[in-house]
């Protein structure tokens, strides 16, 4: 879950890696490097801390020249967060130059081999194992960089994106990739490489993807020369044109990325169904599902994959396939259903969610479930990802950059296709009444705008934010669609405030968690106009009994549940099967100013990073 990049080209390598390594901090700051080459010397700092921190410590006392150069920005795996475990890494000669992200699982025994025959070792990581393996390899063997790297590469067990340079070629980046993933810009007689476009997209919009268990030899002005890992075959690479702009990557005015993505959901859930929902015609085109419908339609059930915010984005997802397309569905955390054997048949169809289209649970889910012969389709945010690659078909919800490592339009967005996708499938197969369908899909057209009249309520839950900032726990409650809801509020809550959350379904609420509720419990209640109305409006009293201090989401025009809670936060009437794009608002907005208040890092919770790419 680190963040590498480099540059070789005739610019000034410093300033593209250190602002590189800046965009990339969201998958992993608890220390940064950067290594420089001129040709003759390589310079090297890196500290623990932030980028900015490394920034302070290079205007101190390391020279910036070189075009060539190389950087990392570190989540911690193997080794604490320090100076001496921050990458780059050197071979013991000094020659070898690497940074990782990534795991490698055998290190212990090749290091222990490696110590056998010489090595010694300054830091705890199995990224300085990697590169004198890679030196050993190369001195022992008489071969060039690439080699000893594709060697080195068949003997390692993991995951790993690197990019290595030798002190004697000077002209040359040696870079590869499997599980964690890397792209390459192609400049103009430069060349960028990084772990997503978001480093060099303001100085070309053409990259490569490396593909699972290729390499890439990248040479100061000749082309970039791709290799299988294993089998040395060459590769043809496609060069993609990215749809990025420098803009989608700055905070444009906020304060933090966060409330830049929260205020964002009006226009990208816009973008999310724009061109596929044409709800005069009572029309919804998705293309990656339109070519495979009867792989859905046939379906003995559909199993949804994911991890985190994506998977509660699945959990409503069940509630709404079951509901309006009457398909059975299960939701799985990917990092277990890929370790339970689990039942999977030719019959299954899998949808795998994930923002970042790179989470390594969720990959290994999708390899297993093709390995069993399931149909496999994609939900992910970032064009020519992993994800978007491995799965048979897809869709992309098109929310644009997502920085803020506590994941807000990525949820309403994935929820946006995944609706689009149920009401698809529920009119082919008949099992909602035209009417309901052309209801819905007017409704869904207007969710941008309610969610516009949701975030009016800023000020407001501001306020009850400075109310409750100081508390130790949080109980979230939710019922039917909005159960998921009160989970992802929780988990918001707890991601970047470290307030202690739990989200429910109401009605459990007095099987074990009423215990908890005093006169100092804040709880969360979602109490919109649903199905569930009056069974949660008993659930609000029973609290009440209890002391608790309730803060109620409620439908504009309540009365009743007004009456009961402490505090109140509205949103517009919306038919149930769509309010989790509407009451998931409020919950975000809660969390950030929470957060604030406590003055912690929003961008940049303590322990998380972005994309979750090792185990």
């Amino acid at each position: 879950m680190c963040g590498i990049v480099g540059y070789i080209g005739n610019r000034d390598a410093f300033p593209v890696v250190l602002n590189g390594l800046k965009r990339l901090e969201y998958r992993g700051y608890d220390s940064a490097g950067i290594a420089l080459y001129d040709g003759t010397d390589i310079q090297m700092c890196k500290t623990q801390g932030k980028v900015a921190d490394l920034e302070a410590k290079i205007q101190q006392n390391m020279p910036t020249k070189g075009t060539l150069g190389i950087g990392h920005t570190r989540w911690a795996t193997h080794g604490v967060p320090n100076d001496v475990n921050s990458h780059p890494h050197y071979s013991n000669s000094g020659e070898l130059v690497i940074i990782h992200n990534g795991i490698i699982e055998n290190y212990a025994s090749i290091k222990k081999e490696l110590k056998k025959r010489g090595y010694t070792f300054t830091s705890d990581t199995d990224t300085e194992v990697l590169v004198n393996l890679i030196e050993d390899i190369k001195i022992n063997e008489k071969v060039k960089l690439g080699k000893a790297v594709q060697i080195a590469l068949n003997q390692v067990v993991g995951a790993y994106a690197i990019a290595v340079f030798d002190h004697n070629k000077p002209d040359e980046i040696v870079v590869a990739k499997l599980g964690s993933p890397l792209a390459i810009g192609i400049g103009d007689d430069e060349f960028f490489v990084a772990s997503d476009a978001t480093p060099f997209i303001e100085f070309t919009n053409n990259a490569i993807y490396l593909e699972d268990e290729e390499m890439a030899i990248v040479r100061r002005g000749r082309e970039v020369k791709v290799r299988k890992i294993k089998g040395d075959s060459v590769v043809v690479p496609y060069v993609q044109e990215l749809q990025l702009n420098l803009e989608q990557i700055e905070k444009g005015g906020y304060d933090h990325f966060m409330l830049k993505e929260i205020y964002e959901q009006p226009s990208v859930i816009k973008d999310t169904y724009r061109g596929r929902l044409l709800s005069d015609q009572g029309i919804i085109k998705l293309g990656g599902l339109d070519e495979y419908i009867e792989k859905f339609t046939n379906a003995n059930r559909i199993i949804i994959v994911a991890c985190g915010t994506s998977w509660h984005a699945g959990l409503v997802a069940e509630y709404i396939f079951e509901d309006l397309a009457r398909i059975p569905v299960e939701v799985e955390y990917a990092s277990e259903f890929r370790y339970r054997n689990p039942i999977i048949t030719e019959k299954d169809v899998i949808i795998a969610i994930s923002q970042s289209g790179e989470t390594a649970d969720t990959l290994a889910a999708i390899k297993l479930a093709k390995e069993k012969g399931a149909f496999v389709y994609g939900v992910c945010n970032v064009v020519g990802s992993t994800i978007s690659r491995e799965t048979h078909s897809g869709s992309y919800t098109h929310a644009g950059p997502e920085i803020g490592v506590a994941s807000t339009k990525a949820f309403t967005t994935q929820i946006t296709v995944l609706t689009m996708i149920a009401l698809r499938l529920a009119k082919v197969k008949g099992t909602i009444s035209q009417s309901d369908y052309m209801m819905h899909l007017h409704e869904l057209e207007t969710i941008p705008a309610k969610v516009e009249e949701a975030l009016k309520s800023d000020e407001n839950i501001k306020k009850i934010s400075a109310v409750f900032k100081d508390a130790r726990n949080f109980l979230y409650l939710g019922r039917g669609y909005n159960f998921p809801v009160a989970l992802e509020g929780a988990l918001k809550l707890k991601e970047i405030s470290y307030i202690h959350a739990e989200g429910y379904p109401a009605a459990e609420m007095k099987h074990g968690p009423i215990a908890l509720i005093d006169e100092q419990m804040p709880v969360v209640v979602i109490a919109v106009n649903s199905n569930h109305y009056e069974k949660v409006v008993s659930n609000i009293e029973e609290i009440k009994a209890r002391k608790g201090k309730i803060i109620a989401l409620v439908s504009e025009g309540d009365t009743a549940v007004k009456e009961l809670a402490d505090y109140v936060m509205e949103v517009p009437i919306t038919p149930e099967a769509l309010s989790p794009l509407v009451t998931t608002i409020p919950l975000q907005l809660l969390s950030y100013h929470i957060a604030v208040m406590l003055d912690r890092n929003v961008d940049q919770p303590r322990n998380l990073a972005k994309s979750v790419t090792v185990e």
